[in-house]
C-alpha cells in the first residue's frame, strides 16, 4: 500500500513494483537463462523453442522487477544477455547451438541467427514494458 497526497491508500499498480537494482537484475538474467539452457538440453540436447519462450518472458520479467533508477540496464540487456549466453555455450557445447565441428565465433553466430525472432521479440517487449513503466511513474 502506499499513501497518496490525499491521504488515501491504494495498492501499487505493475509498473510500480519494481524496487530490484540494476547488478541483482543482471545477475537473475544470467541465472534465469543458464538454467532455461540447462533445462532444454537435458530434454532435447540442443537449445530450442523452450529456450526461446523462457527468454522472452524472462525479459518481460526483467523489465518489470529492475527499479525506475535502473532502466538502462535492463534497456541494453536483452542482447547482451543472449550473446553471453550463447558464447559460453560456443566453448563448452557448440554443438548445442550450431554444428559439432563449428568454432566458438561461428556457433556464438549461427545460435544468434537460429534464435534471432526471441531475441527481437524479447527486446522489444522489453523496451516497451519500461516505456510503459517511465510513462506511468511521470504521470
Amino acid at each position: 500500500m502506499r499513501r497518496t497526497l490525499t491521504g488515501v491508500s491504494h495498492a501499487r499498480t505493475v509498473w510500480e513494483e519494481g524496487r530490484e537494482p540494476g547488478r541483482q537484475i543482471v545477475a537473475l538474467g544470467f541465472a534465469c537463462a543458464l538454467t532455461a539452457v540447462v533445462v532444454d538440453m537435458s530434454l532435447g540436447g540442443e537449445v530450442s523453442l523452450f529456450f526461446d519462450l523462457c527468454f522472452v518472458a524472462l525479459c518481460c520479467a526483467l523489465a518489470l522487477l529492475v527499479r525506475p533508477g535502473d532502466f538502462f540496464t535492463v534497456g541494453v540487456l536483452p542482447p547482451l544477455l543472449m550473446t553471453a549466453v550463447f558464447l559460453l555455450l560456443g566453448l563448452v557445447s557448440p554443438d548445442a547451438i550450431a554444428h559439432r565441428d563449428d568454432g566458438v565465433i561461428q556457433a556464438l553466430v549461427s545460435g544468434l541467427a537460429t534464435h534471432a525472432a526471441a531475441l527481437v521479440v524479447g527486446y522489444a517487449l522489453c523496451l516497451v514494458l519500461l516505456a510503459l513503466r517511465t510513462r506511468q511513474l511521470i504521470s
